[in-house]
Order: C-alpha cells, then sequence, then structure tokens
C-alpha cells in the first residue's frame, strides 16, 4: 500500500508568484540558512554558500504555488513563504541524492550541473564562530539533512513540531515525523540557546568572508591545460598526416607501456583546503616537507606500509590494523628530520609514519588510528620523538604554539618555535617513570576554523598527541555545563595540576581525549577543608573509554589526587553514562577514619552497607568507619533508579 503522506489530508492554499517574490525578498537570509544547513554536511562551506544562494533564487514559482496551508486565517504572508520553504527544501535535499550506479567517487550529478551564481577565482565562507557554535556544527554534521532542517524551522522559524512535520512532508520527506524527533534529540545538544547560535555568523551564509583560491595550483593548472593543449594540437596532426600513420604504429608495437610508479598515486590537498571544508581534520592537511617530490623516498614508505620487509619495524596502537591502504593514502610530510626520513601518510581511517636513517640500521613504520579526529585532534602528530623529547607537525590552521607544565598551573606557557612547514622544536616529553613534570602543548587555531579556540594536547605516546579538556561543577544557581571546555582557563588548570600525574596507566594505549569532570564537592569532616570528586574519561579512538575517579583533598597546587575508582571499556562519565557515584576512606586530621561518598546532580540518596550500615539524602555523606573492612556503596536518582558505585581503585 502506497504510504499516505502529511501534506494529502491537511488544508492547502495556492499563492501567486508576486507572493512568492515579496516573501523572498523579504526572508532572503532566513532562507538561504535553512538551504545552507539542509546541504550535505560533507561539501565544503565555499560550495554549501553558492548552493544555498542557488536554492533560494531558483525558489520562484513559475505559477501560483500549491502548500500546506496557513497558521491562521489570513496569514498569507506565512503561506507564501512556506511554499518558497518548500521549494528551497526539495532543492537542498535532492543535491545529496545519488542514482543506482553512480560512482562514489564522484559528486552528486546535481552538483556537476553549472549552476547561477558563480563565482570564480574566490573562496566564500561564513564567519568563524565560537566554541559553542563548533559543538554545534559537528552535532548538526552527525544528523540527517531532514533532521536539520527540522531543527532550523523549529528555532528560527518558530515551528511547532506539526507545522515542521507538514512543511517537511511537503517537500517530500517520507517520514517528515521522524525527522521532527531526530531535531528534538538535537536541543540535548545546544540547550536553551538553540536559536541564539542559529542566528550566529557561523550560520549566515550571506555575510560571508573571500579569499583567493590556491594561486600556485591555478597556475599549475593554467600550464597543464596549455601543455595539454598543445599535445592536442600535435595528435591532430599527426592523426591527419596519413602516410606516416603506419610508422608510427609499427614503430609503437614494440615499445613497452612505462607504468607510473606508486608514489604517483598519492593524493595531497591544497594548501588551503582547510580554511573551506567541513571537514577539518587529516584530509585537509596538505603535503608538506622538502622532500614532498622524492620519488624513490615516498616509494619504499609505501611499500612499508602495503608490504613490510623484515628491515622494517612495524608497530601499532591497540585495535589498529596493520592491513595495506585500501586506497591510494594521502601525503601529508615528507621531509628530513633530526638526521632520519620521515614521511607520514593517511588512508582516512590511519596515519602511517614511516622513519628510515641516513645510513644502515632498519627502518620504522608507526601505524594509528584516526578515524575520528577534528579540529583539535588532528592538530598535531609526533614526527620524532627520542632522548626525552619530541618534534611535532602540527596542523595549517595553528597560528600559535606554547609549552607548558601541567603541574605549574601558575607558570605562563612559553613560545614553541614552529618552522613554516609545520615543524616544531624539540619539546620535553613526560617520562615513562615518575611524575615530575608533565609537559603538554598549547596551541591555537586560526580564526577562520573557531574564533579565538585555544587547547592542550599531552603526549602519551601516540602518533597523535591526546586532547586534554574539563568540565567545571555547576556554580550556584546556574546548569551544569552542557559539553566539556578546553582545559586552558584557570580552573582547569589547577585541577588538572592535581589530575596529570594519574595519565599514566593510558600511556600508548591510542586515547583520543581526556576530560577531566568535577562532579561533586564536599565539606570535610572536622573542618578540615572541601574536596573534590573527580571523574577523568579518557575516549579511546576504538569507541570505549576508560575513567578514574579521584578525590582532590585539599593539598598542595600539584599533589596528585587520590585514586578511588577505576572501570575500562564503560559509558560512564559520558554523555551515554552521566551518572557517577564513588567512595574512599580517609582520614581526619585527629586521626579518625571516615567513609566519604559522592554522586553527580542526578543522585538523591547514597546508602552504605558491610562494614559501615548508613543512609543519607543528598549527593555527600561522611560517617565514622574502620580503616579496614568492605563497604558497599549505592546511590538513589531522582529518578527512582539505582546506582552502583565504580569499583574501588588502587593507589
Amino acid at each position: 500500500m502506497p504510504q499516505l503522506r502529511r501534506e494529502s489530508i491537511i488544508p492547502r492554499s495556492r499563492i501567486a508568484t508576486d507572493q512568492a517574490e515579496a516573501a523572498l525578498l523579504d526572508e532572503y537570509t532566513g532562507l538561504v540558512r535553512l538551504a545552507y544547513l539542509t546541504l550535505p554536511a560533507v561539501f565544503t562551506r565555499h560550495r554549501r554558500v553558492l548552493l544555498a544562494h542557488t536554492a533560494v533564487q531558483r525558489a520562484l514559482p513559475g505559477r501560483p504555488a500549491s502548500v500546506p496551508g496557513p497558521r491562521a486565517p489570513g496569514d498569507g504572508s506565512d503561506t507564501a513563504t512556506d511554499a518558497l520553504r518548500v521549494r528551497i527544501l526539495r532543492t537542498a535535499l535532492s543535491f545529496a541524492h545519488r542514482p543506482a550506479g553512480w560512482p562514489a567517487a564522484l559528486p552528486p550529478p546535481r552538483i556537476l550541473l553549472p549552476r547561477l551564481p558563480v563565482v570564480w577565482g574566490l573562496r566564500l565562507f561564513p564567519r568563524s564562530g565560537g566554541a559553542e557554535e563548533l559543538a554545534l556544527v559537528r552535532s548538526l554534521a552527525d544528523a540527517s539533512a531532514p533532521a536539520r532542517a527540522a531543527f532550523v524551522l523549529r528555532h528560527i522559524d518558530s515551528m511547532d513540531a506539526d507545522r515542521a512535520t507538514a512543511l517537511l512532508a511537503a517537500a517530500g520527506v517520507a517520514d517528515a515525523g521522524a525527522a521532527v524527533e531526530e531535531s528534538v534529540g538535537l536541543d540535548a545538544e545546544s540547550g536553551p540557546a538553540a536559536a541564539a547560535l542559529l542566528h550566529s555568523q557561523e550560520f549566515d551564509a550571506c555575510s560571508v568572508q573571500t579569499r583567493p583560491t590556491d594561486l600556485l595550483r591555478r597556475a599549475r593548472r593554467t600550464r597543464v591545460a596549455l601543455a595539454l593543449g598543445a599535445v592536442a594540437v600535435v595528435a591532430a596532426a599527426a592523426v591527419l598526416a596519413p602516410d606516416t600513420a603506419p610508422q608510427r604504429e609499427a614503430a609503437g608495437a614494440g615499445t613497452p607501456v612505462r607504468a607510473a610508479p606508486a608514489s604517483g598515486d598519492l593524493t595531497r590537498a591544497g594548501r588551503d583546503t582547510w580554511a573551506d571544508t567541513s571537514r577539518v581534520d587529516f584530509t585537509a592537511w596538505p603535503a608538506r616537507g622538502d622532500r614532498t617530490d622524492d620519488t624513490a623516498l615516498l616509494d619504499r614508505a609505501l611499500a612499508a606500509w602495503a608490504e613490510p620487509s623484515g628491515a622494517v619495524r612495524v608497530s601499532r596502537t591497540p585495535d589498529t590494523t596493520a592491513d595495506p591502504p585500501p586506497r591510494a593514502p594521502q601525503l601529508l610530510f615528507a621531509g628530513d628530520v633530526d638526521g632520519r626520513a620521515v614521511v607520514l601518510l593517511s588512508d582516512g581511517e590511519r596515519l602511517a609514519r614511516y622513519t628510515a636513517p641516513d645510513g644502515d640500521g632498519p627502518a620504522d613504520l608507526a601505524l594509528a588510528r584516526v578515524d575520528d579526529a577534528d579540529v583539535t585532534t588532528a592538530a598535531a602528530v609526533v614526527l620524532t620523538r627520542d632522548h626525552g623529547s619530541a618534534r611535532y607537525l602540527t596542523a595549517p590552521w595553528i597560528t600559535e604554539a606554547t609549552t607548558r607544565d601541567l603541574l605549574r598551573p601558575d607558570t605562563q606557557g612559553r613560545p614553541l618555535d614552529v618552522s613554516d612547514d609545520g615543524v616544531s622544536d624539540a619539546v620535553p616529553v613526560a617520562p615513562a617513570d615518575g611524575c615530575a613534570r608533565r609537559p603538554v602543548l598549547q596551541l591555537r587555531s586560526s580564526a577562520r576554523i573557531v574564533e579565538n579556540h585555544s587547547f592542550l594536547l599531552a603526549d602519551l605516546g601516540g602518533l597523535s598527541p591526546v586532547h586534554l579538556t574539563y568540565t567545571p561543577l555547576p556554580g550556584h544557581g546556574t546548569p551544569p555545563p552542557r559539553q566539556p571546555r578546553e582545559a586552558t582557563g584557570s580552573q582547569a588548570l589547577v585541577a588538572w595540576a592535581r589530575t596529570a600525574c594519574r595519565l599514566q596507566p593510558w600511556r600508548g594505549g591510542a586515547v583520543r581525549a581526556v576530560n577531566a569532570w568535577d562532579f561533586a564537592e564536599q565539606q570535610l569532616p572536622k573542618d578540615a577543608g572541601r574536596a573534590v570528586w573527580s571523574c577523568v574519561r579518557a575516549s579511546t579512538w576504538r569507541g570505549p573509554g576508560d575513567v578514574a575517579l579521584l578525590m582532590r583533598a585539599p593539598g598542595a597546587a600539584a599533589e596528585p589526587a587520590q585514586l578511588v575508582g577505576r572501570a575500562r571499556a564503560t559509558a560512564a562519565c559520558s554523555r551515554f553514562g552521566q551518572h557517577v557515584v564513588a567512595d574512599t576512606r580517609w582520614r581526619s586530621p585527629d586521626d579518625h577514619w571516615y567513609l566519604l561518598a559522592a554522586g553527580s546532580r542526578a543522585v538523591t540518596r547514597i546508602e552504605a552497607s558491610g562494614a559501615v550500615t548508613a543512609s543519607r539524602k543528598g549527593r555527600t555523606v561522611a560517617v565514622r568507619a574502620p580503616e579496614h573492612g568492605t563497604v558497599r556503596v549505592a546511590a538513589r536518582l531522582d529518578t527512582g533508579e539505582r546506582l552502583k558505585e565504580v569499583a574501588p581503585g588502587r593507589p
């Protein structure tokens, strides 16, 4: 039975072309924003800007249009605007359609057709917003196109769910209700500020910045086009000369065709691709270094990855395959660093770093997963690591680099020199044993990506450093933070000074990011001050994460926090596990032992059994307890659910 679409059962109105034109001029900016956010996120920002204007400018109907009826009698302006929205959404959604059998490597066919407006020699992109806008960009990119459209209709155009559903159905969305429900799920990511964020410059495709295209690549293409034109002329002349054809065929019959070298298959991004793409990761890195044209070196690196010989030592992070690249890799770097030849390649899901000494000796191939990289986790790669220091290759969008010691939060960072090719000076790394220092990189990205965005990266022994973030306790009368923040503020640095020494177990463990979440604060008995409970979550590239529960009692600025719990491969302390309870034994200044326990914001009661029996309302508990003996702690949430403690840890 054919599916009954919603527009077939709701009132409909017809509008004149002049009404539609007036509505288009009045609502042009909002209509372009709707098209821009509905278009596939995989398109570059330049392409989405042009296609958004194309969709709006082609939306005027050639004859009176039929659309879902107005909200109220006499609401003709809304009807005209809705007619335009329907046509715009149909166009925007059609750009992602691929016919059966269409090659995956090519853009959808509608993209290949020339359309107005057309811009030559310039790239257009909206101005960058802040960290909250960037987080919303990521959330929208993960949503379906109809859900993005519904999100805009609900928050920008103030439509209720029924009206948005009817409009999407009129635009041809088969399951418009599901799209609206998906858009409601995005509200948790953006919170009550969704409308303000959508009105920001990040999503305004009418107020754009411009920059030239890749001038060097344009010049090369011009020279290549002229050379190909000359070859075509010569070939045409040869074809038209019949007396020379037999000799040419005879001469060519025994001439072998020389295959292109493996290095010729490498892909290379333009130098400014990163500034005009919605996917800011390793795919946007240009090829850099002084040996990017050394075909012999590149061939050796490719051969080592495809089929390593006994002279190549291969290492890989956990859950990283050592398979040959499934497609032509992308060249990120090729050059000499500290007396060794280094080649950095990417197949879109993994990094491969090939290192070979100048003289005799084995080469090394290091592989690591990077299939979910972003502007921070694709900001730097370790080129060499030796004698307690490392050199990094920074992303092309990094405009400022410093180093600092996490154990000294009050000390300013030191400037880090970076070459024109992005290679840093040698930077001390944390020792494998002990916790005398914890050096990290503090990088700042270009305003083209995110305005005034500074973040921390810690080297835990992998190819790519780990992104450090911080989620603070909510202030009095303020809601809890919706997402982790960059760990560059004073409060975050103070918290990480007590946390940094607990990173050691995650060295070499394919960790992508580590977030320190302060989930509770507790007044200690005997007026011993206030303790802060923290859940430190290490998210891995493969998906699961490990957590460590810490308690920071009053102490020295760099005194390691007490480890009170640990769990592996868990959803705890993530957006899928937002509730946690933990406990520990604590010795008071007058030598009495206490059981301390604390829970996150949804905890309403904490219960203890075993060597201590107690039940208290609230989020914290402090009761006298023996120094030894098994205690089991659980909590009740505001939903009535029971929450178990995270397994006790070992210091």
